[in-house]
């Protein structure tokens, strides 16, 4: 039987911080990828909020739902096919406001949405087309007011918004470059300015070998998810794959310090990617580098969670207590920001099933009551309790 046991070491670290001075005496914790964990459920509604925003349906308002920005004022949604649409939502009643298509050829449209980020104190919206290695800025009304590009020999995966003037954003071209020598003068992790798209600041991560999440076999690659960005309250959890070591990066004093360690894999190697982070419930998500071409399935997961209050880790199950049968809650595919912590659209059809057979219960329930089949998603807003 595969050890068990959570391994809490105390290590004596150098801190990476923008001055470079001191050490520090930090409790870290360390998961064993290789190990078997006991399993644990959690009702999502005992350790979080939950919010319910039905989308509006009507002709100009039809959507497939793939939310892109959450923001205090508006939710930004486009569809999951290449159509350009972007739907703009009122955040507390899920009113459709505007919908904005600047797809195209020309300089000032995109050829394809990557990402949007919604920066509402600047009244504007960040569409990231890693295509055209460009980022196209336009206000809330789908106005253009500039673009630039992603810095050379670069290609951004995920962009967050960062401050009033900066994005933060993961170059994802270290995934050409895999089983080379890290290039120590090159940082994935960086901070750019929403002007210009010069790099503010690098924010660099020690490690040797690139290791990326793909696999590949003779033309064909698949590649796994991992979110290299993370929001953790006012800092941010850095994950970079090449790395055991998940940071945490504090802007205010701009310290990059370890959050948490993964023991090391081989054959296959398995990656650690975090989720939500709670006072007390740490979520990630295991991924072995596995892929089968001929059934065209792989990359198996398991979803942990560590419980600071028991010390251990857990192969953690989170399910919605809306839903009589318990529906399962995703906990690391969809990180927004300090006030939300993930996200999940539910699919009106789903809804309306679980509505007839009486499986729904509370404001979910009558929220599925006015539904039907083809009505827009209801996103789930999963927030810290207050």
């Amino acid at each position: 039987m595969k050890n068990t046991k959570l391994i809490t070491s105390l290590l004596l670290i150098a801190l990476l911080t923008g001055c470079g001075k001191g050490k520090e005496e930090t409790n870290i914790i360390t998961v064993d990828v290789n190990a078997s964990f006991p399993k644990k459920e959690l009702i999502l509604q005992d350790f979080m909020d939950v919010e319910y925003i039905p989308l509006e349906t009507n002709d100009e308002f039809v959507t497939q739902g793939a939310v892109m920005a959450i923001g205090e004022k508006y939710i930004v949604v486009k569809n999951w096919t290449n159509d350009g649409n972007i739907f703009v939502f009122d955040r507390k009643t899920g009113k459709g406001l505007r919908k904005i298509n600047r797809k195209g050829q020309g300089g000032e449209e995109y050829a394809f949405i990557n990402g949007i980020i919604l920066d509402e104190e600047n009244n504007e919206m960040f569409v990231n087309s890693t295509s055209t290695k460009k980022i196209y800025v336009y206000d809330l009304l789908g106005n253009f007011k500039r673009s630039f590009n992603h810095t050379k020999d670069t290609e951004y995966l995920d962009v967050f918004n960062y401050d009033k003037d900066n994005l933060i954003r993961y170059d994802m071209s270290i995934y050409y470059k895999a089983g080379e020598n890290r290039d120590p003068n090159k940082s994935y992790h960086a901070i750019i300015s929403k002007q210009d798209g010069t790099i503010t600041r690098n924010i660099s991560i020690p490690f040797d070998i690139i290791k990326v999440p793909f696999v590949q076999k003779g033309d064909g690659i698949a590649v796994a998810s991992v979110h290299p960005i993370i929001p953790y309250h006012a800092d941010w959890l850095l994950v970079e794959t090449s790395s055991d070591t998940v940071y945490n990066y504090t802007p205010k004093e701009n310290k990059l310090s370890p959050f948490l360690v993964k023991t090391p894999s081989n054959d296959p190697e398995i990656l650690l990617t975090m989720g939500t982070v709670t006072d007390r419930y740490y979520f990630m998500q295991t991924i072995e580098k596995v892929f089968d071409f001929t059934t065209m399935k792989g990359f198996p997961i398991t979803n942990l969670m560590y419980d600071k209050l028991e010390n251990a880790i857990f192969n953690a199950t989170v399910l919605n207590d809306d839903c009589l049968k318990k529906q399962q809650v995703d906990m690391t595919s969809n990180p927004v920001n300090g006030e939300i912590a993930t996200f999940q659209a539910l699919t009106a059809y789903q809804l309306v099933e679980l509505y007839k057979n009486n499986e729904l219960k509370g404001n979910l329930k009558e929220i599925a009551a006015e539904l039907n089949e083809e009505s827009n998603p209801v996103i789930m807003l999963v927030k810290s309790k207050k």
